[in-house]
């Protein structure tokens, strides 16, 4: 698999480190009760089809979020999720 870094360019899956569903980025408030916070570190969806997921590339540094289908293995894009919720 190829992910598009938007830093590095196009690059093999094993320079990437997969983190997970883009829903860890949404962290619970901190004074959340403990039911919150274990919902969210343990109960994960596992969907066929459209993702967003959190890689982490590890020559460069950066976060990326990346948009793929798990179904297909196809990546349809990729960006910073340094940049998420920037006008």
């Amino acid at each position: 698999m190829r992910i598009p870094c938007p830093l590095c360019g196009t690059r093999d899956r094993r320079e990437f480190t997969y983190f997970g569903s883009e829903d860890y980025a949404n962290r619970p408030a901190p004074d959340a009760p403990p039911e919150a916070w274990d919902d969210h570190l343990h109960n994960r969806d596992n969907p066929c089809g459209d993702t967003r997921d959190l890689w982490y590339h590890d020559p460069c540094g950066a976060w990326v979020r990346v948009h793929r289908n798990t179904a297909t293995h196809a990546v349809h894009g990729a960006d910073l999720v340094a940049e998420r919720g920037r006008a």
